[in-house]
């Protein structure tokens, strides 16, 4: 048996895991996984309810279980609350509880959006990148203070961070082109020279047959969008991983279609979309659940060992948007038949069951 928590979260986090919810009970019947699931609270939602962002209650259901699927967290309703109760440190704090150091976060590009996209279709093609984000070190980590005229965020890495990262990266790049490209900054941050230090020993010494690239930064923010082809897998630290990723969504279109998977040395792992809350939308049954719906794809193939249900899945969505169903978000400018949230997960899973 593989138990599901499901934090739904604020916002549009509900309404997205639902759909999820749903694609994951029709492939636990179709294929046998003997799934259930139990919800919990975690962010603003769960401030309300319990005072906490992130209650004992939620962090024993997640320990006990085989994984967690998130929707999202925050929202301008808890933004004067002191910073140690807000919503994303519910979010900080289960990653830190779990010990979900690396972020797996896939973009692909499929052609059917690449008018969705703001890059032109040429340099869209042949985009099948993994970024790995590592989790549960620096800048949102460290120490921190505010006084009424200054204030100071500390970015701190150890070595055995940045190698256990490293090592999972190089891994996954491994089985797909062998070409990992590590990003940092450097040239100017002490922590990026301890990254570059680390991550070449470990790609050099355990990997030789990778090819390695380093970049800064800036410049892979710029590469992204000039040559988003030539990369496979990147590696980076928390901050940077969290710009990279949200700029990369554009490649396929909109921060919607886009999953991610959380992960650690063996315990489950924390599945979600990597868009946020978006309040504005919320409870107007128009977010897009593509991301979430991929994101419990991931789930069935990291902590369920089950790749042939998350390739169905993936195959489900895929088949949605190639057969021409559309949420709002990528629906193009002026259009008026795309589907809601509801609509587009039925053509999903009526894709799934005929697989």
């Amino acid at each position: 048996m593989n138990k599901v928590v499901v934090l739904g979260g604020d916002g549009v986090g509900p309404e997205v895991t639902a759909a999820a919810v749903r694609v994951l009970e029709a492939a636990s019947s179709q294929f046998k996984l003997g799934l259930e699931f139990e919800n919990a609270l975690i962010g603003g939602a769960a401030y309300d309810a319990a005072g906490s962002p992130l209650p004992p209650a939620t962090v024993a259901a997640c320990k006990a279980s085989t994984a967690i699927l998130l929707g999202a967290v925050g929202g301008p309703k808890w933004d004067t609350i002191e910073v140690s109760k807000r919503p994303e440190q519910g979010l900080l704090g289960i990653r830190k509880a779990l010990g979900l150091f690396a972020n797996l976060r896939p973009v692909t590009a499929v052609p059917e959006l690449a008018a969705a996209s703001p890059l032109k279709p040429e340099k869209l093609r042949g985009v099948d990148i993994l970024v790995i984000r590592e989790l549960t070190g620096g800048i949102y980590f460290g120490k921190r203070n505010r006084t009424a005229t200054a204030a100071f965020d500390t970015c701190e890495y150890t070595a055995g961070e940045i190698e256990r990262v490293c090592r999972v990266a190089a891994k996954l790049a491994m089985g797909r082109r062998k070409k990992i490209t590590s990003v940092d900054k450097a040239n100017v941050l002490d922590t990026s020279r301890l990254w570059r230090d680390v991550a070449t020993r470990v790609f050099r010494d355990e990997f030789p047959e990778l090819e390695v690239e380093h970049l800064l930064v800036d410049a892979a923010a710029m590469h992204l969008l000039s040559r988003p082809a030539d990369f496979d897998v990147m590696v980076t630290e928390n901050m940077f991983g969290d710009i990279l990723t949200d700029e990369a969504s554009m490649l396929a279109g909109s921060m919607g279609l886009l999953p991610s998977a959380s992960l650690g040395d063996g315990g489950p792992g924390l599945y979600e979309p990597i868009h946020g809350s978006a309040p504005d939308i919320a409870g107007q049954g128009v977010a897009n659940p593509c991301g979430t719906i991929m994101s419990a794809a991931m789930l069935l193939r990291h902590s369920c060992g089950a790749p042939d249900a998350a390739a169905a899945i993936e195959a489900a969505v895929t088949g949605a948007i190639r057969s021409g169903a559309r949420t709002r978000d990528i629906a193009g400018s002026g259009a008026r038949d795309w589907l809601g949230t509801t609509a587009f997960t039925d053509v999903v899973l009526k894709n799934l069951r005929a697989a």
